[in-house]
């Protein structure tokens, strides 16, 4: 399977961290069609993107309790193939290092036999409680993001 992404890597960034979930799709997904309604892709992304995120101390919860909050900026989604029902598949999250303030986060939707359905990426930018963007990283995920250059990082 050939890796494909959205975002460039610069020379001497870190690999990105990856973390994969798995679902089977339920009769509810469906459409007319008979294949998985295309909205409920963004959802299977945020699954794995947050998956990822607890992992290595970037969810939700670890960016609100010190009053960030996470507004998607981009979202792009490249439908290949259609899942349907009964389908088991695979989403793989991957956050790419980058010096912005902001989460670069591409997404594979494999399907039992390891073919990529869907892929795709999310920009989230950091703001405040007022909704102004950060242009520094907070204390907290500059430590992480120098854990995850020197390669002493946790990996999810």
């Amino acid at each position: 399977m050939k890796t494909y992404t959205y975002f460039k890597q610069e020379p001497g960034d870190p690999l990105p961290l990856e973390k994969s979930i798995f679902h089977t799709v339920r009769f509810h997904e469906i459409d007319a069609m008979k294949i998985v309604w295309h909205g409920h892709y963004v959802a299977m992304c945020e699954d794995a993107r947050m998956a990822l995120g607890d992992c290595v101390g970037l969810g939700y919860a670890d960016f609100f309790k010190r009053g960030i909050l996470l507004p998607v900026r981009q979202m792009h989604l490249d439908y290949l193939l259609p899942l349907t029902h009964g389908n088991t598949y695979e989403v793989k999250a991957r956050l790419f290092y980058t010096q912005a303030v902001r989460l670069n986060v591409d997404f594979t939707i494999l399907d039992e036999h390891k073919q990529i359905m869907t892929r795709g990426y999310s920009v989230q930018l950091l703001t405040d409680k007022n909704q102004q963007v950060l242009f520094e990283r907070p204390a907290f995920y500059e430590e992480i993001c120098q854990a995850w250059r020197k390669g002493t990082l946790k990996k999810p």
